[in-house]
């Protein structure tokens, strides 16, 4: 196999870049003359790959907040267009990131004479906003790669070849500091339960959620004399911007350890997405909470045709975890629901329960190793295709 591929990769949020980096390795351990560029992160950089946009700046949530950066994503698209016909790559991957990402595969498809092939990791959510876009992705995709086993039935039945490879984050979820470390350097005490707090990892998301977390934890700690608090920060964000919202000296930031976190909270308030799959990965029961633009949670309502919003929820097929969207995310409401997750011992073996069926629906570790090779294989044969092509062009 050749390894001098070209691929962009177009992952427009902190949790496409977690994905992102783990097959920009892979790749470069297939591939190690490959060049790769694109939308992503620290992650996605330290891997390998030419940043030509950084997800701080791409992240972001809500219909409303969207149209208040238009121009910028427009200037975002018109650059990703001209890279492509400049560079031409092989093959290019498409990592979550719906509303960005199948408006992009679409003006590829219109804007190219040979478009490159199209790979799609981490499929949109249709089964949450309805499936009658699948047919007009099926003109867009040359392959789906998909986390969850109950999305593959719905991509094949509409012609799109489709791979369930696991879910990505199986193979990342390893905390770097032992339980006795981790509290250690951050003052904790074992025989003391915590609270985590998991406000997401966008500026609007943590912005809205944050504050009536720390309202939440307050009043639980008032029926837990002894409660520990401590707010997991994202990566991608600085410590001031939290700062400047927790003036509580007994809730501990933590840097670098949000996997600690989960995995050492007694209970944990999370921001709906990927998170409340990982902190269900490590057994620890959690609250799932969202709140967006009033516009948007009103458009959304109209949008979104699924139960639950928690993935959790979605993976389990049944509410095993609480949920308090919106208007109904309140400390009062939610504090209750947390302290008894913790007080009571019966409750608390429950839901890890069912959390451990939820995990073993995720399938195996390996699935960004899985989708570098498919990548490759879309790579080998664009190689092919354009072989043949000039093979057939009269001298």
């Amino acid at each position: 196999m050749s390894d001098r591929f070209s691929l962009l990769i177009v992952a427009g949020e902190a949790s496409g870049d977690l994905h992102g980096a783990g097959v920009v390795r892979e790749l470069k351990q297939l591939a190690p003359q490959a060049e790769i560029f694109g939308i992503g992160g620290d992650g996605m950089a330290a891997a390998g790959m030419e940043l030509l946009f950084h997800v701080r700046d791409t992240a972001v949530v809500g219909f409303t907040e969207i149209l208040r950066r238009l121009r910028f994503f427009r200037q975002v698209m018109k650059t990703l267009e001209r890279e492509v016909a400049r560079r031409k790559p092989d093959a290019v991957i498409l990592i979550d990131y719906p509303g960005f990402n199948l408006r992009f595969a679409a003006r590829l498809h219109r804007g190219c004479e040979k478009p490159p092939k199209i790979l799609y990791y981490v499929a949109p959510q249709v089964w949450a906003w309805g499936a009658k876009r699948i047919p007009k992705m099926a003109r867009l995709i040359d392959q789906m790669v998909v986390v969850f086993p109950f999305e593959t039935p719905l991509f094949q039945s509409a012609g799109i070849p489709t791979e369930f490879v696991g879910h990505p984050l199986l193979e990342g979820l390893r905390p770097k500091l032992t339980t006795e470390a981790f509290l250690s350097r951050h003052q904790l005490a074992a025989e003391s339960p915590l609270l985590g707090l998991l406000p997401g990892s966008r500026r609007e998301e943590i912005a809205r959620l944050l504050p009536d977390m720390l309202a939440t934890a307050r009043l639980v700690r008032q029926s837990i004399s002894d409660l520990q608090i401590a707010v997991a920060m994202a990566p991608n964000l600085p410590e001031d911007f939290y700062r400047a919202r927790v003036k509580d000296d007994n809730v501990h930031l933590v840097s670098n350890s949000t996997y600690e976190v989960m995995r050492d909270s007694r209970a944990c308030l999370v921001c709906s997405g990927t998170a409340t799959l990982e902190t269900a990965c490590f057994g620890t029961p959690l609250v799932v909470v969202y709140r967006i633009s009033r516009l948007s949670y009103e458009i959304g309502k109209r949008v979104v045709k699924m139960p639950y919003i928690g993935l959790v929820n979605v993976v389990a097929g049944r509410k095993i975890v609480p949920e308090f969207i919106q208007n109904a995310f309140r400390p009062d409401r939610v504090a209750p629901v947390l302290a008894k997750m913790i007080q009571d011992r019966d409750h608390h073996t429950e839901i890890k329960q069912a959390l451990a069926e939820v995990r073993s629906k995720l399938g195996a570790p390996g699935a960004n190793r899985r989708t570098a090779e498919l990548a490759l294989q879309l790579c080998e044969q664009s190689h092919a295709a354009s072989k043949e092509n000039f093979a057939q062009t009269p001298a």
